[in-house]
């Protein structure tokens, strides 16, 4: 059973094959950036040398997703990094950036518990498909999103996703309308 506690040991052989040391079988970037989306830190060393490689290959899984146009960073982020290097400010950025993805990861979380915690509405009817659909809402808004656990069965697609909610949008409207009367 794997330990998830401890970083997940990955090796890079001199073919630069990448080998996971839990599974024993090799694994691509993509197997490793979909480790990092279900909260699990990874770790990459050469087999040889004993270097860490992890930066050095986290950095490329974010280049191949902005060069497919998956882009998270806007061009004056990007920018700025670049400037970050040549300035003064390189010690700050850092930092800056940890505890800013911090407070995005909190923010998440306490939007996830709010919506599940009781509140004084819970007695108004409808609520619980509300709650239900606000929920699946946000699991697709923060789908992917780094500190979210990815859990349940994948949508066969988006559009399907999106007419099921729409369709429960609906449906909650004609409800929330036949009490309004």
């Amino acid at each position: 059973m794997p330990d998830t506690a401890k970083p997940l040991l990955i090796k890079r052989y001199a073919s630069r094959r990448l080998y996971n040391t839990e599974t024993s079988d090799y694994v691509t970037l993509e197997d490793i950036a979909g480790f990092i989306r279900d909260g699990r830190e990874v770790q990459i060393v050469d087999l040889k040398s004993g270097d860490d490689l992890t930066r050095q290959y986290l950095l490329q899984i974010i280049a191949e997703h902005e060069s497919r146009g998956e882009s998270v960073l806007p061009l004056e982020v990007l920018n700025d990094l670049v400037r970050s290097y040549t300035t003064q400010a390189q010690s700050v950025v850092p930092q800056f950036l940890a505890m800013s993805f911090e407070m995005l990861r909190d923010g998440q979380s306490k939007i996830v518990e709010n919506m599940t915690r009781a509140n004084p509405m819970a007695a108004m009817p409808g609520f619980e498909e509300m709650q239900r659909q606000q929920q699946a809402f946000m699991k697709t808004m923060m789908a992917g999103w780094p500190g979210i656990p990815q859990s349940g069965a994948a949508p066969s697609s988006e559009s399907e996703e999106l007419d099921e909610i729409k369709k429960q949008l609906s449906e909650l409207q004609q409800k929330l309308s036949t009490l309004n009367k």
